[in-house]
């Protein structure tokens, strides 16, 4: 399953191309992959006529802000705003109602120099609010940003359409894949419901080591499924569970009481800084995610331990194992990362 560096790679490359034009129609290839609304045509309709002002990710999920396009041109001697390729990092406080904004989450990334300014006296009208879309990848999904022209692929589901002949197309072999509409006048959260369920963001100032230790402390569970539950912490799966867990030198199966206040800290300072490198790297591929472009992420070959059983440890040369742990592979290396017998 994509998960937080996937997802938010997925985002930067939206972002660069698929702001500010117009959603001319859609096509929706399998309908149970639209969540909301129920109807197919409706889901279609609250698209068409929109623009994307800016897309945000919450955990794993992607959130499009949608607005009303503007179907008049500016008078002659206006200048339009142009849409930079490297992208800033301002806060908008609309979206904390949403959720508290992390880095690279729930963030405005339109590059708005003097030079792009209207030149007029007036400021342009505020743009129409036109809801949410949103998406969910789940275990295989793919956004691509193609030619309509581009042959369809088997597993197609859902296409939107917009000028120039683009078309942002998702694709999803194992169908679990969701999207959402959400109309102007509700929240995300009420339709989206599993945006109720997380827990903060890793980049965020909430995911403190003060809430880690007390979300930790008293649970007698490994702290491999606790960094699984999206409640605790939202976006991190099993890719990025092993290579954090390994980096702080803890055995999966570590109950979380066992935990010490270091190790705690520690295994804080490391999920971020794995996150990190794997958004620099635009994410790992191990069987189906690509980005916006269809190129794979880089992670996957440097990576300590996941996906890595049988080969020999980059820090004691012992081999790495696997074990099963509530349905899900942990991988560890079992000489960095004894489990304490109590």
């Amino acid at each position: 399953m994509p998960e937080l560096p996937e997802v938010e790679t997925v985002r930067r490359g939206l972002n660069h191309v698929t702001l500010h034009q117009m959603i001319q129609g859609g096509d929706v290839l399998l309908d149970r992959t639209i969540a909301h609304p129920f109807s197919v045509p409706e889901f279609l309709d609250g698209l068409r006529g929109t623009t994307i002002a800016q897309w945000h990710r919450r955990g794993k999920y992607l959130l499009a802000e949608l607005e009303q396009a503007v179907s008049q041109q500016p008078a002659v001697g206006h200048q339009q705003p142009a849409i930079s390729n490297q992208p800033s990092e301002i806060v908008d406080q609309r979206y904390r109602a949403i959720a508290a904004s992390p880095a690279a989450s729930y963030r405005h990334s339109l590059d708005l120099t003097p030079s792009t300014a209207f030149e007029t006296d007036q400021n342009p009208p505020p743009p129409t609010p036109a809801g949410w879309l949103g998406v969910h990848l789940r275990m295989t999904g793919q956004l691509l940003w193609l030619d309509q022209s581009e042959p369809l692929e088997k597993h197609a589901r859902v296409r939107l359409f917009f000028a120039d002949g683009k078309e942002l197309r998702f694709v999803d072999q194992r169908t679990f894949g969701q999207m959402w509409w959400v109309p102007p006048e509700r929240s995300p959260e009420q339709v989206m419901t599993g945006l109720q369920q997380l827990g903060p963001e890793p980049f965020s100032d909430q995911f403190s080591i003060a809430y880690f230790t007390k979300q930790l402390q008293h649970r007698r569970r490994p702290i491999k499924n606790a960094l699984l539950d999206q409640a605790i912490v939202a976006g991190i799966g099993n890719i990025y569970a092993d290579e954090a867990l390994f980096l702080s030198r803890i055995h999966p199966q570590t109950l979380c009481t066992d935990l010490s206040q270091a190790q705690i800290k520690r295994l804080r300072t490391n999920i971020i800084d794995v996150l990190q490198a794997s958004i620099e790297a635009k994410g790992t591929t191990f069987r189906t995610f690509r980005n916006v472009e269809g190129v794979n992420g880089n992670y996957g070959g440097s990576a300590w331990v996941y996906g890595r059983d049988g080969d020999i440890c980059r820090n004691c040369t012992t081999a790495i194992e696997r074990l099963r742990m509530a349905g899900r592979s942990a991988h560890f290396c079992p000489t960095c990362q004894r489990l304490k017998k109590g």
